[in-house]
């Protein structure tokens, strides 16, 4: 059984996949910090790929900020996603977002 299933987020989770260039980055004075470092209370961006008929504010496409702590990963045929609670979600990054903060990604 090789055929791709189609996923379906219930209720109020959202899949949502982190960017492979999010692992590592580097300080404001240039210094690499690896993906393991820890970083205590760093909160973390990722792009929604999927999302349950209860979710109200957000969108598939959209960038949400989250804990990662607050997260269960899976597996899907060999990529990594991670599924969230709405209520999870700190803030969202998102073209159709009217009267923000002013911050931009």
């Amino acid at each position: 059984m090789n055929e791709k299933q189609q996923i379906a987020m219930t209720a109020d989770r959202l899949l949502v996949q982190i960017p492979l260039a999010e692992g590592e980055r580097r300080s404001r004075s240039g210094i690499l910090i690896p993906a393991t470092a820890q970083v205590s209370k760093r909160l973390v961006w990722a792009e929604v790929v999927g999302c349950g008929p209860q979710v109200r504010n957000i969108h598939i496409g959209d960038k949400v900020l989250f804990n990662p702590e607050d997260r269960f990963e899976v597996d899907v045929q060999g990529e990594d996603y991670l599924i969230l609670r709405e209520r999870d979600v700190h803030a969202v990054a998102s073209e159709r977002i009217e009267g923000s903060t002013g911050l931009y990604l």
